[in-house]
């Protein structure tokens, strides 16, 4: 049997050789810090949970849900938007309901990529950004993540080197996995040049309301004329604690949201009705949540960095998102970060995400996930300076003899 013309698209996947023996070691007893996936370790808030345990069994709610969502659920998302950006959305054409963002950008992907187009990905970058691409044919030319006015040449230079000329530019902000934070006169800018050559513009606002230094991250759509152009995706996964319950939101232009709309409708009937329902009682509900959720980060954040720093590994502290994006220390780099990452896990017990897996500008970074908490966060601190101090007198046992010349 040959291999499927989609697989052979895509590359080996990075994170599953850290999970392999993540997964062996625990088997073995050992320990494990994971800050590697980005999955939150906190509870949903009470009255959501409340809420789905209210409505589950009602009759019914066990019957195929709407594939764009409930009504209700897209007119709480509307109202999310207005309070929190002062962005009008129309709930009927202008939000649909996803089964988490992931699955919303992946099916935008299908439904406006045609094979051989050309899509501008930031690289490092979230991998479905690129791979929701990949899958649907299209070619990825990689560009800059960080948002400065630096970008804009580098894109302008995409685009006049892109044959065909490129369909999409994708950004994300608070970025996953750099924590890189826009503004909104970058978005002004960004706004201006995909008008200019006729881009769709695809915002991945998941971190939106992960933040602890200055200002709200703004949306794009704030920028006048933005919605003639922009879909913008958001999730309850990382605001509400509810990563597991896959609820998740694409709003914007009324012609791209169509297209989406009509490729959910074949693959799915929509999140489990409950759900919704919940889903609508936390966007509705009080935001005492969001603010704890936000604290609780930001201390794990100073630990993160007090006792990192302390054990010899300076980590940059995140302006947002639940990440920090930390250069490898100088004297491991040559290793590349799946080699790094393993070392960590073998010697330390400390999980944290190679960067290569997010591209391969990313291959001197970690990615490291607030998702255990203080305590664990300096017992992670007190492995790695252990593994540090023998290291220091045994350093040619640690890099590999291949790349050590």
């Amino acid at each position: 049997m040959t291999d499927f013309h989609r697989i052979k698209r895509l590359p080996p996947y990075v994170f599953e050789q850290v999970n392999r023996i993540k997964a062996a070691a625990r088997a073995n007893g050992a320990d494990i810090i994971d800050l590697g996936m980005g999955n939150p370790d906190l509870d949903a808030p009470r009255h959501v949970i409340a809420k789905l345990c209210e409505t589950a069994g009602r009759p019914r709610t066990d019957r195929y849900s709407a594939s764009k969502g409930i009504a209700g659920l897209r007119r709480a998302q509307a109202g999310y938007y207005e309070r929190r950006f002062g962005v009008k959305l129309n709930p009927d054409t202008q939000v649909v309901a996803t089964l988490g963002s992931k699955e919303g950008f992946a099916n935008m992907a299908q439904a406006i990529t045609a094979p051989g187009d050309v899509v501008l990905v930031p690289n490092p970058s979230y991998p479905i950004h690129a791979f929701g691409f990949l899958m649907a044919g299209g070619v990825i030319r990689s560009v800059p993540a960080e948002p400065t006015p630096a970008m804009f040449p580098a894109l302008e230079r995409a685009v006049q080197h892109s044959i065909p000329k490129p369909v999409a530019l994708v950004v994300c902000y608070p970025s996953n996995p750099t924590a890189y934070v826009a503004g909104l006169d970058f978005y002004r800018d960004l706004v201006a040049f995909a008008k200019k050559h006729e881009l769709i513009l695809l915002s991945d606002l998941a971190y939106a309301e992960v933040y602890f230094d200055g200002e709200p991250p703004p949306s794009v759509l704030q920028v006048p004329g933005a919605m003639d152009c922009t879909v913008e995706f958001t999730s309850l996964s990382k605001t509400y604690s509810m990563a597991g319950w896959r609820m998740g939101f694409a709003v914007g232009n009324e012609r791209l949201l169509a297209a989406l709309t009509r490729v959910k409708s074949y693959l799915d009937y929509g999140a489990f009705t409950p759900i919704q329902v919940a889903a609508t009682a936390a966007l509705n509900g009080p935001d005492d949540c969001i603010h704890e959720m936000r604290s609780i980060y930001k201390k794990r954040r100073e630990a993160l960095v007090d006792s990192f720093g302390k054990a010899g590994w300076k980590i940059p502290a995140p302006a947002a998102s639940m990440f920090a994006w930390v250069p490898i220390p100088e004297r491991y780099r040559p290793m590349g970060s799946l080699e790094f990452s393993k070392l960590l896990l073998e010697k330390s017990d400390v999980a944290v995400a190679p960067g290569i897996g997010f591209g391969e500008h990313g291959d001197d970074y970690v990615r490291i996930a607030m998702v255990e908490n203080e305590q664990r966060i300096r017992q992670a601190a007190r492995n790695l300076r252990r593994f540090f101090d023998a290291a220091d007198k045994s350093l040619h046992n640690v890099v590999p003899m291949a790349q050590a010349v």
